[in-house]
């Protein structure tokens, strides 16, 4: 009997001995030394009072309804606090004490979807303002429809809202907290851009393919660009001679020469480009190429690309700090955010956030 006990548990120690062995072979071989670094893990939670007081990067996590802080001086993710369903779009104050991101209770639906929509949940619609003091969600703004993307104009008092499943452009007067104007626009109106003169709003719309040109002044569409299929984001250059408008099925960049808005070039991407950043200096427009996981790099004097820099899965959002050094960008299937060189085109780190993160925006 002992015997064969012993046999019995010589038998089992091998078999789980192989089985270790299986589960070993059939693990992934450990990454080459040149692919993207490792994520480092999404903070624990912590008294606001004891976090680095130094400039961040606030993040939209569309998938899990919160926002994730990165300290930029140690690169590390230091909060992540929730704001509501499906934030999004993601922008700051001119003194940087708040932060604003879009909420929606759309439901979200992927491409190729058939049938009707999902009901929404009208009453998760709105703008919600985060005091960066605080990390936390201190008043919600009317907005329209699912808001999506939106822009601050130049002072900093009224938002202009791309409300997507409407067709609308909402222009909110932040301090009396009501919607001043509401703008019809082409179909699924997506990205927003303020120009730096504070004298035009860019509404990017997917169904039209199109940028609806919004005059501040008067509140009205002064223009109707077309350009190529399913149109992103756009950006300013700071001296206000061109604008960049993304374009994602249709592949392009397309160069808008200002004050015309007329278009004068169009830049073919390899991927799908979605978000865009100018650089402050505007020698530089870096774009986010959604599948094509890379940030292009565009020279805007000869409106040519000059480069490619690999980061994580479907970057989307895409910030850049105001010495023009270091580039974030939000990558959604892998729930992290690449931090690159921007000097030196390269991906040094990336760091963990919420699911889905999708908007990105530096506070200094």
């Amino acid at each position: 009997m002992q015997l064969t006990m012993q046999r019995r548990v010589l038998v089992t120690c091998s078999l789980v001995a192989l089985a270790a062995c299986s589960r070993r072979s059939d693990a992934p071989a450990p990454p080459p030394a040149s692919a993207a670094p490792a994520a480092t893990a999404a903070p624990a939670a912590v008294p606001v009072g004891s976090l680095p007081k130094g400039p961040r990067v606030y993040v939209s996590n569309e998938g899990s309804g919160d926002v994730t802080v990165i300290d930029i001086a140690s690169g590390k993710a230091i909060a992540t606090f929730p704001v509501g369903k499906r934030p999004r779009g993601i922008q700051r104050s001119p003194d940087g004490s708040r932060v604003y991101v879009a909420l929606s209770g759309s439901v979200a639906q992927g491409p190729g979807a058939t049938g009707a929509p999902p009901p929404a949940d009208t009453a998760a619609h709105g703008i919600g303002v985060i005091d960066t003091a605080k990390l936390a969600v201190v008043d919600r703004l009317g907005a329209g429809s699912d808001p999506e993307q939106f822009a601050l104009g130049k002072d900093g008092t009224k938002l202009y809202v791309a409300n997507e499943d409407a067709a609308t452009a909402s222009v909110i007067d932040i301090a009396s907290r009501r919607i001043e104007a509401t703008l019809k626009v082409g179909e699924e109106p997506e990205g927003v851009a303020a120009s730096p003169d504070g004298r035009w709003v860019y509404v990017t719309c997917e169904g039209t393919g199109a940028v609806e040109v919004v005059n501040v002044a008067t509140e009205k569409v002064d223009k109707e660009l077309a350009v190529g299929g399913r149109p992103r984001a756009a950006a300013f250059l700071p001296d206000m001679s061109k604008a960049y408008v993304t374009s994602e099925t249709g592949g392009t960049v397309t160069v808008v020469g200002l004050p015309a808005h007329a278009i004068a070039k169009t830049i073919k991407i390899d991927g799908r480009p979605m978000g865009i950043v100018v650089a402050p200096d505007g020698k530089t427009a870096y774009v986010g190429t959604g599948r094509g996981a890379t940030v292009v790099v565009i020279d805007t004097a000869k409106d040519e690309v000059v480069g490619s820099i690999p980061v994580g899965e479907r970057p989307w959002g895409i910030a850049i700090t105001p010495d023009g050094r270091t580039l974030y960008v939000a990558n959604g299937p892998s729930d992290d955010v690449s931090i690159i060189d921007a000097t030196a085109r390269k991906e040094t780190a990336r760091v963990k956030v919420g699911s889905r993160p999708w908007g990105v925006v530096v506070v200094p």
